[in-house]
């Protein structure tokens, strides 16, 4: 039998027609986030590397920024989906009414494995807190979660907090004063912290932030009311990629360096040496009040809050 070329074209065409159509991958939400460059992004970092967020339908780009209450004005303002801030940027929004809620945990304080500090010049007759009163010291955010501890730890052990001139200034330019003499003393995390000990320029005065707690969150990522309502599908599978990869990192921190390296611009070298965060699977209400308790002793805030509110509903 002789099938002429038109016919076979057309039974071929036919044939196709009546296969099942080939699955098309869902599109992936697009999702933008902001941080500050803080070496307890890396956890969102790896999420990235690693293909987490990919796998929950997420694209995620995330963007460094300089600081907490710039990252707050930009996802309040809607320019970014998702921001990573200190607790204390966050508390103080929130009872100002602004209503934003938490959608995943950062990093916690761990007494055991300090990663922020108070810092004095390696020459500094500075020895304990009580000398610090009168004298002024850098931060990163006025009444932002450094200064909070920072006075938390001078009034804990013997200064006065409230005679200290608390100057904002980024690390790198506050380790700049301190070197110039500029400030007496500066209040860091890591890398930075680290980094300024190892070059002997400065030594330790005190692991401020313990005077907050033994444990407790540090930094966590935040969301409008508006946007985590309109989009709670996105905010969960963004909450369960970020515990993985939390999960992960907290065994295999050596494995991300360059990630932090390249994302803080710290040396490799030092990043290696650095006490690294401990990163939380879950957000906790018993991790968030004891910021919020403090703020409220130093006047960040006018009254306690209760730290569930603060939290996204299903987290």
């Amino acid at each position: 039998m002789v099938i002429r070329r038109g016919a076979f074209l057309a039974l071929g065409s036919a044939a196709l027609l009546t296969r099942p159509a080939a699955a098309q991958a869902p599109a992936l939400r697009r999702l933008s986030v902001a941080s500050a460059q803080d070496s307890d992004a890396v956890a969102c970092l790896y999420a990235q590397e690693a293909g987490l967020f990919r796998k929950v339908g997420l694209d995620v780009t995330l963007t460094p920024n300089a600081s907490g209450s710039a990252i707050a004005s930009a996802v309040i303002g809607g320019a970014v989906d998702i921001g990573k801030s200190s607790l204390t940027a966050l508390i103080t929004a929130y009872s100002k009414g602004i209503q934003i809620v938490l959608v995943a945990p950062s990093a916690l304080y761990n007494v055991e494995s300090p990663v922020t500090g108070t810092i004095v010049r390696a020459d500094s007759p500075l020895r304990n807190a009580r000398e610090l009163n009168g004298k002024t010291v850098s931060v990163q955010s006025v009444r932002g979660s450094l200064q909070l501890a920072t006075m938390a730890w001078v009034d804990n052990n013997g200064g006065d907090s409230s005679t200290i001139k608390f100057l904002e200034l980024p690390p790198s330019a506050g380790l700049i004063a301190l070197d110039s003499g500029r400030v007496d003393a500066v209040t860091l995390a890591n890398p930075y912290l680290t980094q300024a000990v190892s070059e002997k320029k400065a030594r330790v005065l005190g692991w401020s932030s313990e005077a907050i707690a033994k444990r407790f969150l540090l930094t966590a990522y935040f969301t409008t009311k508006e946007f985590a309502s309109k989009n709670p599908d996105v905010v969960t599978h963004f909450a369960q990629a970020m515990a993985q990869s939390a999960n992960y990192l907290n065994t295999h921190q050596a494995e991300t360096v360059g990630l932090v390296a390249r994302f803080t611009g710290a040396l490799p070298d030092v990043v290696k040496s650095i006490p690294r965060e401990t990163f939380a699977t879950t957000l906790e209400a018993r991790d968030v009040q004891p910021y919020i308790d403090a703020s409220v002793k130093y006047k960040f805030i006018p009254e306690r809050i209760d730290a569930a509110a603060l939290i996204a509903s299903g987290h």
